[in-house]
C-alpha cells in the first residue's frame, strides 16, 4: 500500500502531460514576492493517478489540515488551478474543496495549517470559477 507523507502534500493525479506538471512544481516551489512559501511535498507516483479529494482524504490520515491536489483541470488549465482540500480533522460538511493558482499555494497551506484564517475566509474569497486567486 503506498502512504502519504504527514505533511502537507501536492499529489499528482494526472499523468498526462509531464512538462505541465514540471511547470505546476516550479510554481509551487517559488516564494511570493514577500518570501512566503508553501510547505509542501510534492508527489508524482501514478499509484496515485485519478485520486479525488474523498480519496485523499481517506489516504491522508495524519498531520495536516489541508493538502492539495493536481488533476487534470489542474495540469490542463493555463493558470493550474490546484484542487485544496481539507483532510483533517475529520468533519462534515461545510468543508467543500476550492481551486487555488500555484501563485497562492502558500497562502491557503500556511495559514489553515497554522489555523491563522478559516476555510470559510477562502473559499468565500474564490472567483465566480471557484478558483482563489488572493485577497
Amino acid at each position: 500500500m503506498t502512504t502519504l507523507p504527514s505533511s502537507p502534500v501536492l499529489v499528482r493525479t494526472w499523468f498526462g502531460d509531464d512538462d505541465a506538471w514540471a511547470a505546476l512544481a516550479e510554481e509551487a516551489r517559488t516564494p511570493s514576492e514577500d518570501g512566503f512559501l508553501a510547505h509542501l511535498s510534492l508527489v508524482d507516483d501514478r499509484a496515485f493517478e485519478g485520486m479525488d479529494a474523498d480519496a485523499l482524504r481517506a489516504k491522508q490520515t495524519a498531520g495536516p489540515i489541508v493538502s492539495f491536489l493536481a488533476d487534470e483541470t489542474t495540469l490542463t488549465s493555463a493558470e493550474h488551478p490546484v484542487l485544496a482540500v481539507w483532510v483533517l480533522p475529520r468533519a462534515d460538511g461545510g468543508f467543500r474543496p476550492f481551486r487555488v493558482l500555484p501563485a497562492h499555494l502558500w497562502s491557503v497551506e500556511n495559514n489553515i495549517n497554522l489555523a491563522n484564517m478559516d476555510w470559510a475566509d477562502f473559499t468565500t474569497s474564490t472567483g465566480e470559477d471557484g478558483v482563489f486567486r488572493g485577497f
